[in-house]
């Protein structure tokens, strides 16, 4: 916990809230007793980002703790990470293959510059902008994405013992879902279900750095010669993002996306080798399965 220390002193520095020692003990305190009661994963620099909101929304430290302890059962593998790992690894893939679907040529220049590891976004998404945003452009961002990605499946399981890691949200209770339920879904979240895409690596976050990725497209191009580059391009957001803006560009990129996402499987859910190994009298099952397929896609494009 040594480390939080000085994170404590340099967080959100700018605002009076923090120019009293007091305050800045109780945001040590919360972020301690935190790192005692969740010890296989402890305190991690960035978690003071996460838990400064609480402590200065909250008048009771007991509040800001538990506040900040619910909010981290749903951030915490975010913090994870090994000598081969990150926490945000898999987002990392994911952002990488979105921007690989929407804009090729960007992500064949960042796979030359970084290998295609997207380090560079490492800090949006483990404290969802709250280092780009001002503090209350993040809180706006925050409640909105937490609204939109309700599940209340996988809310449910933040109730459950941090120890149950082995519990896990049951995916075939989806295909037993009415239309009355799925309403009870955040709005992203049940076009996530619908279209078969329903897990925590297509968080909204992940296409929030897209759209921030996308706008800076012409200048990496042309600029981005290097790693340090592009930390440096992109991180020309800090502080000028405007939050509703990239809230709509996001969205935007995901129905992009899955289109594209879509599309690609109707093109390959009937493999041409599956076409040469039929003979004549399989000619009837070849029409019915093109048939099918053909169905299958006109109804994912509906969704």
């Amino acid at each position: 916990m040594w480390g939080a220390g000085l994170d404590v002193i340099r967080t959100d520095r700018a605002l009076v809230f923090y120019e009293s020692e007091a305050n800045q003990a109780t945001l040590w305190n919360v972020l301690a007793v935190y790192a005692w009661v969740d010890n296989s994963i402890g305190y991690v620099q960035g978690m003071n980002d996460i838990c400064s909101p609480m402590v200065i929304l909250m008048e009771n430290e007991a509040d800001a703790f538990w506040c900040f302890e619910r909010a981290m059962r749903r951030l915490r593998e975010n913090f994870r990470s090994s000598a081969t790992s990150l926490g945000v690894q898999s987002q990392l893939s994911t952002l990488a293959g979105i921007i690989r679907a929407i804009d090729p040529k960007l992500h064949e220049h960042l796979e030359e510059l970084d290998g295609g590891q997207y380090l560079f976004a490492l800090r949006m998404l483990m404290v969802l902008f709250r280092r780009e945003l001002s503090f209350v452009d993040a809180l706006y961002l925050w409640e909105v994405m937490w609204a939109m990605e309700y599940n209340p499946n996988i809310s449910s399981l933040y109730e459950v013992s941090r120890s149950r890691s082995d519990v896990v949200p049951n995916k075939n209770a989806v295909s037993r879902m009415d239309t009355k339920q799925l309403k009870q879904y955040g709005k992203y979240e049940r076009k996530l279900i619908k279209t078969g895409h329903g897990d925590q690596k297509s968080a909204l976050v992940v296409f929030l750095v897209a759209s921030v990725i996308e706008a800076k497209n012409k200048r990496l191009l042309k600029e981005a010669k290097g790693p340090d580059d592009v930390v440096k391009i992109v991180g020309e957001i800090t502080a000028s993002l405007d939050a509703k803006k990239a809230l709509r560009d996001a969205l935007k990129i995901q129905e992009k996306y899955l289109r594209k996402a879509s599309s690609s499987f109707c093109f390959s859910f009937v493999e041409p080798s599956f076409h040469s190994h039929m003979h004549a009298h399989d000619l009837g099952f070849q029409t019915w399965l093109t048939a099918y397929s053909a169905n299958l896609c006109m109804q994912a494009k509906q969704l």
